[in-house]
């Protein structure tokens, strides 16, 4: 079926008068239409994305409803608990999207648990977890633009649902019409029982369980640490305001950006890894005593930080320099209190700082490097737990902000994260020193390994096969070097093979196959290339280390200036 047929069957289905109205504005729009109708919106292993509107390449009650009844069917073909739980952010239409998941899944006789009201992921993992469900949604598109929205999709364990099942639910996916009637409505299953709202006590428990997870709660009230906070415009306001009062830390909110708010007016993309995102923020710290700027996105799963720099500005981290500064923090305090477990493990993704693994071994502790994909770092705690130690999890995190201590959840989670900032900040302060003074003396010690992540965005209707053939160029066309430094190594994710250009020699990968790419350089770091898994653009993640700032810095743009080319 092509764009057009695609187009004719929206146009000739029973559908409201808004939905009609939108399909009749864009009849004469060739580009449009081959945007909305050029395929349908593709069910991944982290759900799917996409803009809101209508069409089958869209966002929209029907596509919901289709995935939604998916993942219904295959909960249905297995032994797991017949019962769900949904969760929902800050964006335009995500209580509707949710509750229209519900309802398919009561349909097919799936209990259903829904969040009563705006939640972070971390809460819906924590949740399917704490309700034993066979699986869990959310309905966010994380830190994407507001035109965006998405179904994010969790199987028993916690965990963002893995490669097998997700295929499963595609496959039952393409079997569904766009357009079966819901045979009750949300209220009439919420009167039967088969829809039910989370209770209040589920959200006392996992802010317990947060708190829990503190290395040394008491130092909090006692600090004196001021913060400015922004939720940019989503879920965390509640939970993280919530979280961090109880342990005494002094909160100034952003007004501007306290409120949800689906078109993200005072953020236009709010994603707490771009400077921009902490605009706000920066104009609010400076009318107010502040020791540390948090953000975290929309669904308050990430965060990202930034510093006072004693002239008036403002210092952001990166992803991974807060990663392996919370690792150091951990990791020191933990050490003094003699309290790591023997056979500890921290986690982090492959595309994050392996800087880590020398705070790790200075600790003594083993680092652990998985695929991109926080469910990968959830696969760590399940094998802990599975083998009766879930306690030697010390902690995970990716580059992308993303950061989890304790095994209550299995996504990254922006709550306990923010704790744990506030908690490393007033050690420093009580210390008469700052997160900066922190951060240069882990780079004098372990040496400085720069980071950079390029997004490289496709556009059109084959977006997606440019990004893969953009992969696939790469395979053939391998740089001799980068940057002036030598590629001495490569990293097949998907065939599973590492290749040694000097010595010739090949060994397997102990990962699970992946579309990733990784060149290693003589002794100054890395590129790593990856397709989006739910966008049509292509990462590459760098790596430059050096002597000093400087020449680090200056292989770091080397680096990216060539394969930028």
């Amino acid at each position: 079926m092509d764009y057009l047929e695609r187009y004719r069957s929206w146009c000739q289905a029973d559908l409201p008068v808004e939905v009609k109205q939108e399909l009749s504005s864009i009849e004469h729009d060739t580009e449009e239409l081959k945007g909305r109708f050029g395929g349908e919106l593709q069910f991944g292993t982290a759900g799917m994305r996409g803009i809101m509107g209508a069409g089958s390449n869209r966002l929209n009650r029907y596509t919901v409803r289709r995935a939604a009844q998916g993942m219904a069917a295959w909960l249905a073909s297995t032994d797991l608990p017949q019962k769900a739980a949904i969760g929902y952010d800050s964006r335009h239409n995500s209580q509707l999207f949710a509750e229209v998941c519900a309802v398919a899944f009561a349909e097919a006789g799936i209990h259903t648990w829904l969040y009563d009201r705006l939640a972070p992921t971390p809460m819906l993992s924590f949740a399917v977890r704490e309700l034993g469900c066979g699986c869990g949604i959310v309905i966010s598109a994380s830190h994407n633009a507001g035109a965006y929205n998405g179904v994010k999709c969790y199987g028993p364990d916690g965990c963002q649902m893995t490669d097998e099942p997700a295929a499963i639910v595609t496959e039952k996916i393409g079997t569904i019409p766009f357009f079966v009637p819901e045979s009750k409505t949300f209220q009439e299953y919420m009167e039967e029982g088969m829809i039910c709202y989370i209770s209040q006590d589920l959200w006392e428990k996992y802010y317990d369980t947060v708190i829990a997870e503190a290395v040394d709660p008491e130092m909090l009230s006692s600090a004196g640490l001021n913060i400015v906070y922004t939720p940019l415009c989503g879920t965390g306001m509640e939970p993280v305001r919530t979280v961090l009062g109880r342990l005494g830390v002094n909160i100034t909110t952003v007004a501007c950006q306290a409120k949800p708010d689906g078109d993200f007016k005072t953020c236009e993309y709010p994603n707490p890894e771009t400077d921009a995102a902490l605009a706000e923020s920066y104009k609010v710290a400076r009318t107010v005593p502040c020791d540390v700027i948090l953000g975290t996105d929309p669904d308050a799963d990430r965060v990202a930080i930034a510093v006072p720099d004693g002239t008036g500005g403002f210092v952001k981290l990166s992803g991974n320099e807060l990663g392996f500064m919370l690792l150091d923090y951990i990791l020191k305090a933990r050490t003094a209190k003699q309290d790591i477990p023997e056979g500890a493990i921290t986690v982090r993704s492959i595309v994050s700082s392996p800087l880590a693994d020398r705070i790790a071994e200075h600790y003594g502790v083993t680092m652990k490097a998985v695929l991109t994909g926080f469910k990968y770092i959830g696969g760590q705690i399940l094998e802990l737990e599975q083998a009766g130690h879930p306690e030697k999890f010390i902690f995970g995190f990716e580059e992308s902000c993303g950061y989890l201590k304790g095994t209550y959840a299995r996504d990254k989670d922006a709550v306990v994260a923010s704790m744990l900032v506030c908690e490393l900040s007033a050690s420093l302060k009580k210390q008469g020193r700052n997160i900066l003074d922190a951060l240069n003396e882990i780079y004098q010690t372990y040496g400085y390994y720069l980071s950079y992540v390029q997004s490289i965005e496709l556009t059109g209707a084959d977006a997606m096969e440019k990004a893969a053939k953009m992969m696939a160029d790469l395979r053939t066309q391998a740089p001799a070097s980068i940057g002036g430094a030598a590629v001495i190594g490569v990293r097949d994710y998907k065939s599973g093979i590492a290749r040694d250009l000097v010595s010739g020699q090949e060994t397997p990968i102990a990962l699970p196959k992946s579309n990733v790419l990784e060149f290693l350089l003589e002794g100054k770091g890395s590129v790593i290339a990856r397709p989006s898994g739910t966008e049509p653009k292509v990462k590459f993640y760098y790596t430059a280390v050096g002597r000093s700032r400087e020449d680090a810095k200056a292989l770091l743009d080397a680096m990216v200036a060539q394969m930028s080319n």
